[in-house]
């Protein structure tokens, strides 16, 4: 996540509220052609604590595949498909079929434990396949709402806060 672009498009640092002492630590990260759930704080701890691989919190998210994924690429991908960084693999697939289509696009929900950079791409490739879309919808316990809008962000209520103090230690 950066907080100046080259090109000198905006950031999403730039739309969010200032906050003095301390500045904010994104969360993870999305690269330029995948949309969905950020989260930022202010607390590097907390940051770590979420992101850190040993912790293996969960991230899920919409992938739209061209072509869609044939039994054998779902099973390579729930077995682990090595990569030039290691092995990597989704702790479930879940087939969108008759939820979300496009033409001979299908999208697939899918869930692993860590956020190698463009893991969810670079393992569908793996497959043969080709990511068309790509949306987090959730990290942790947190879930991306419905009702915002792109762009837009919002404070964690006190339940979301608690779920992600709520977590162990060795989380």
């Amino acid at each position: 996540m950066t907080r100046s672009d080259p090109e000198g498009r905006p950031t999403v640092f730039d739309r969010l509220p200032k906050i003095s002492p301390g500045r904010w630590v994104a969360i993870g990260r999305l690269d330029f052609n995948t949309s969905g759930l950020l989260l930022f704080t202010d607390s590097g701890e907390l940051a770590n604590r979420l992101m850190h691989p040993r912790h293996e919190i969960e991230r899920e998210y919409e992938v739209r595949v061209q072509g869609g994924l044939g039994a054998d690429a779902i099973g390579r991908l729930l077995q682990g498909i090595q990569l030039e960084d290691g092995l990597a693999r989704f702790q479930r697939v879940e087939n969108l079929h008759g939820k979300k289509e496009s033409g001979t696009n299908r999208w697939y929900r899918v869930v692993l434990a860590e956020g190698r950079n463009r893991e969810v791409r670079r393992m569908v490739e793996a497959t043969g396949g080709r990511v068309s879309r790509l949306v987090r919808v959730r990290f942790g316990p947190v879930l991306l709402p419905a009702h915002l809008a792109p762009g837009h962000w919002q404070e964690l209520g006190a339940k979301a806060l608690g779920e992600i103090v709520r977590l162990p230690k060795s989380c």
